[in-house]
């Protein structure tokens, strides 16, 4: 099924974030195939030496995530700019960073999803063969700047089935377009 969001304008991204284990990947693969949007994933978009660092158990500080989040930036503009809307799956933890998404100029909207604490972690656990490690999940709350008062986000609770959480997700973002 393919619906543009919004129904009639340029070319826009979703942003799906917030902490590893939150299920940004799934639910971005979803969305990008409810929609018919081109999937990224901003890990794809992470140096060798940057996964290394997090594979060690050691969180990149802001300073090196700026250049990876303008890097992504520039692919959601190339995208736009090609025709091609997009759906991004980006942990987006801090305020700095969402905000240097917005300056790519590419309408946006973001959603970010949450759970308690302890559901992350179970989902963490249970996940294997990725680069970050489930010790690193207390420094990405740390990390967390929650988007509470930023208007183009909308808010999802993950402790749910997949369909559940697509069919909210959806629901959301057209009550918001």
């Amino acid at each position: 099924m393919q619906t543009d969001l919004p129904a009639h304008g340029p070319p826009h991204a979703i942003v799906v974030m917030g902490v590893s284990g939150s299920g940004k990947t799934t639910l971005a693969h979803a969305l990008a195939d409810h929609y018919g949007f081109a999937f990224l994933d901003a890990d794809d978009f992470h140096s060798d030496a940057a996964k290394a660092q997090m594979a060690a158990g050691t969180p990149l500080s802001d300073e090196q995530r700026r250049p990876w989040v303008a890097a992504l930036g520039l692919q959601l503009r190339r995208l736009a700019d090609a025709g091609r809307s997009s759906v991004l799956a980006f942990s987006g933890l801090r305020r700095e960073h969402r905000d240097l998404l917005r300056g790519s100029g590419v309408p946006m909207r973001f959603v970010f999803l949450h759970a308690a604490p302890e559901v992350i972690a179970r989902r963490l656990a249970g996940r294997a063969g990725h680069f970050m490690p489930a010790a690193l999940l207390d420094s990405q709350f740390e990390a967390l700047q929650p988007p509470a008062d930023e208007p183009d986000v909308v808010a999802v609770d993950v402790d749910a089935p997949l369909q559940e959480v697509v069919a909210k997700t959806v629901a959301a973002l057209e009550s918001a377009a």
